[in-house]
């Protein structure tokens, strides 16, 4: 695969706030209704034409709901530290890159961005979307849909965050939000950041629910009028310095 530049801009459909990250396991799992709610997800993705921005995996349920997206004639754009291309460590957080883009040579609506560390990652996911979709999945997925709903709450952005709460995968995260609500450690109008996407009150029934459309309804119809930015992002230490992630 060849770069096709090291001076990368967002593409015009990222800008449109259209496209949507998604977080998600390495792994399969082991109930048949986690592929089925990624398989779904991409078909929606790809069918209402909303990009996907996600961390390049190609294996688990990260694979399945990318290649239903490619499959559906939809774009993606996997972000992947350079680190795990080259199959080493994490690397250094802290330093600053210059964004590798390689397209895919056998479809050019496929594309990997190559960044330096897993911090820019999460970055240049987040900047590149208007709201966020998490699938089951292990500590990575758990820690990423905390800090983008942690943004959220802060006024890095204003965007929502949408849990796929397939056979009841994130009710003990429910849980722990409404407890941090209950002893005053999360404002009750911030319990709203985070929104659970539950699907048939029978179990049996997550095999073949729609979750890409209730996904995608859930995005569509979020708000919170009453959040405030906790802080003006736009201030900054030194004239004319930049910041990849910009308050919006």
């Amino acid at each position: 695969m060849n770069c096709l530049n090291r001076h990368s801009k967002i593409p015009a459909d990222h800008l449109s706030n259209r496209a949507i990250a998604v977080y998600c396991g390495s792994k399969l799992g082991n109930q048949p209704a986690f592929v089925h709610a990624a398989d779904s997800l991409g078909k929606a993705l790809a069918r209402f034409q909303r990009p996907l921005v996600y961390g390049g995996g190609q294996k688990g349920i990260m694979g399945a709901v990318s290649n239903a997206v490619a499959e559906n004639g939809g774009r993606v754009t996997g972000i992947v530290p350079f680190a795990m291309v080259a199959g080493g460590g994490e690397g250094n957080k802290s330093d600053p890159t210059t964004l590798v883009v390689i397209p895919d040579e056998q479809n050019d609506r496929i594309e990997t961005i190559v960044v330096e560390s897993m911090h820019e990652r999460k970055v240049e996911m987040a900047r590149r979307v208007g709201g966020f979709v998490a699938l089951p999945g292990g500590f990575g997925t758990f820690e990423e849909v905390m800090e983008v709903a942690t943004w959220t709450q802060l006024g890095i952005h204003k965007k929502p965050v949408v849990l796929l709460n397939v056979r009841l995968f994130y009710e003990p995260l429910r849980q722990l939000i409404k407890k941090g609500v209950y002893e005053g450690f999360i404002d009750p109008v911030n319990e709203h950041i985070v929104v659970f996407v539950d699907g048939p009150s029978s179990i049996d029934e997550h095999d073949s629910f729609n979750w890409g459309k209730a996904a995608l309804e859930a995005i569509d119809s979020w708000h919170i009028e009453a959040l405030k930015p906790m802080f003006d992002w736009t201030k900054r230490h030194e004239e004319g310095d930049d910041d990849k992630l910009k308050a919006t």
